[in-house]
């Protein structure tokens, strides 16, 4: 039965990934209607139990009078049938629901409804654009994703009980008051209205200020993982100081928001006591003086006194449920906001997948700038062709990495178009795209995974064989079996640390540059490829560069010019424009500006 419930409803559907709607409603609804049956099994569970909850508390008023009425010789002969039918429902019917009641909750809704929505999300968010990540903490956005699963689970349940309550438990106490006497409902509704407004004065403040806890805790929790994120640079620059500070401050607009919380939380159950006295105190006083009048019987009273004792105790259960609903619809309207931006590059929904047989690249026209800055190409053009090698060369900002960027398709041109073997980039998924080219960046980042996950990571069914390979052509072979982590794990099964910060700078190119031998795509961008590695190292490596670039599409970007001076043609690029392009020897001897900086480069570096 555990298992049947937990199967319910697929914590992991791999449905297309769809963009959260932008409404509050329609995202709630967004993520909850795979619960929906789940949900109406609970809601009919939980109204039942209530109802017969308040029968319960009736059903001692009942008995009182029987008692005080009948004859005890008779009493079990008269009343057996009755006492057995509140004996069933009691000892068996009540318990068979709450089994299921919980059941349901704990089984199928608890675990699988959060975890969908984390799955979902992060489904979502993997595919968005650099621009996000680039404008946000990751450890900020992480927050947000687990808070707005919790967040949204507990509104959907929290909505559910408040519904049974309001809907059976109220109404049902009503109508038992009205079945003595109609006047014993006065001092209840009256205590409704005053409840109503309580909840009118304190919720919507609450509301507000767990919606800016939320922030504030999400900020606070993406300044403290940005510092672990880049200890290094933290340690190198001896700043403990100032990122204290700078945790400190929204530390402290979060314990800020915590005390405006509590001030609220204290004043709204002052409040609520005070209302509950009165509520206890005016139906007691009420039924007992209609009681002296005749009016009702001694059962009523009891009834009465047990109802209003229930209430009270559920009013206050109600409030703060609410008031969890306010905070939890706060922290999902908070974590919607961040959850549901439209993605800025996204497949059309037509989109094909790329085939590259040849490896043809052509710029056509393009044009593209940043947001908020001037345009880095205005409609530029170039053709490359089929296992044609490039050399990118220009000065810092002349567009090289943005070309690179375009290419794989991070952003969105404005005008013109990017084809590779007639196929624009544009038409076909972003998937198939990064499929089929691979790259080495100057700033080689590692996952928190193994060795051989990370190079393996374009090509997980690659086997250890193959592994082993791409290891030995990238020269990393001398390093990687002599590492450790701190589980024991050697060679291959070592974790590299976040980020890879366990290894050099020159050990992580190596990994990276076996992670694309390994790859084995028919374009390939090399991106300051061996800017991390010593003189020695480059040069055997250099070897398996022309066993890797063979019948490869390439793309080379490097400061030190050597590194690419043997390709079939260098594009020099200055602000966007080409403005020299042929082969090494060529370009030197037109003395123009690819010779000024061959003359001018020293150590490795343009000027």
């Amino acid at each position: 039965m555990f298992k049947l419930l937990e199967d319910a409803v697929e914590p992991f559907p791999n449905q297309v990934v769809e963009q959260p709607p932008a409404s509050l409603l329609a995202f709630i609804w967004h993520f909850t209607k795979p619960f929906k049956f789940l949900l109406s099994v609970l809601f009919i569970t939980s109204a039942i139990i209530a109802a017969i909850e308040v029968y319960m508390l009736s059903a001692i008023g009942q008995l009182i009078d029987w008692m005080q009425a009948g004859d005890q010789n008779t009493f079990f002969q008269v009343h057996g049938t009755s006492l057995t039918g509140m004996l069933v429902l009691i000892l068996l019917i009540w318990p068979l629901l709450h089994w299921v009641d919980s059941m349901v909750e704990n089984q199928g809704l608890l675990g699988n409804f959060a975890m969908q929505i984390r799955w979902r999300a992060h489904r979502y968010l993997l595919r968005q654009s650099n621009d996000f990540f680039a404008n946000d903490f990751s450890g900020r956005i992480a927050t947000k994703v687990m808070q707005t699963a919790l967040s949204l689970r507990d509104s959907v349940v929290s909505v559910n009980g408040l519904m049974v309550y309001v809907g059976v438990y109220f109404s049902s106490s009503a109508v038992i008051f009205m079945s003595s006497d109609w006047r014993l409902v006065i001092p209840l509704l009256m205590w409704l209205c005053a409840y109503i407004a309580v909840m009118r004065l304190f919720l919507p403040a609450l509301k507000q200020v767990s919606t800016e806890q939320s922030d504030a805790r999400s900020i606070m929790t993406g300044r403290v993982v940005d510092a672990y994120t880049n200890i290094q640079t933290v340690k190198m620059f001896s700043t403990n100081n100032d990122e204290e500070q700078y945790a400190k401050y929204s530390m402290q607009q979060m314990l800020s928001s915590v005390h405006r919380q509590m001030r609220l939380v204290t004043r709204l159950n002052t409040t609520l006591i005070l209302i509950n006295a009165v509520l206890i105190c005016s139906t007691m006083g009420f039924a007992t003086w209609l009681w002296s009048q005749s009016i009702v019987s001694t059962g009523a009273v009891a009834v009465a006194g047990a109802l209003t004792m229930r209430i009270q105790s559920m009013a206050q259960w109600f409030i703060w449920e609410l008031a969890r609903l306010f905070e939890a619809i706060g922290t999902t309207q908070d974590g919607m906001d961040t959850i549901a931006q439209p993605r800025s590059v996204a497949d059309v929904p037509s989109a094909g997948i790329l085939a590259v047989p040849y490896g043809e690249i052509e710029f056509e026209n393009i044009t593209f700038s940043y947001p908020q800055q001037s345009a880095v190409f205005d409609h530029f053009s170039l053709d490359i062709k089929p296992g044609e090698r490039i050399g990118l060369v220009g000065s810092s900002g002349a567009g090289k990495s943005t070309l690179v960027s375009l290419l794989l398709r991070l952003y969105d041109l404005k005008n013109g178009s990017i084809r590779i073997d007639q196929q624009n980039i544009a038409e076909v998924t972003e998937e198939s795209l990064r499929q089929n080219i691979a790259i080495v960046t100057q700033d080689t980042s590692l996952l928190h995974r193994t060795i051989g996950e990370n190079i393996a990571y374009g090509r997980p069914d690659a086997s250890e064989h193959q592994i082993l390979r791409a290891v030995k052509l990238a020269k990393a072979d001398s390093f990687i079996f002599d590492l450790i982590d701190n589980e024991g794990n050697r060679g291959l099964k070592a974790k590299v640390g976040e980020r890879g910060v366990k290894l050099s700078g020159g050990q992580r190119q190596r990994i990276a540059i076996a992670r694309v031998i390994l790859k084995n795509a028919p374009i390939l961008v090399l991106d300051e490829a061996t800017s991390a590695l010593d003189s020695e190292v480059e040069a055997a490596i250099q070897e398996q560069f022309e066993l890797l670039m063979k019948g490869k599409t390439v793309l080379a970007i490097a400061h030190r010019l050597s590194t690419i001076a043997q390709m079939d043609r260098l594009i020099v690029l200055d602000h966007g424009r080409i403005v020299e392009q042929g082969p090494h020897k060529e370009l030197l001897e037109k003395n123009g500006v690819y010779a000024r900086f061959w003359r001018r480069q020293s150590g490795g570096f343009i000027n």
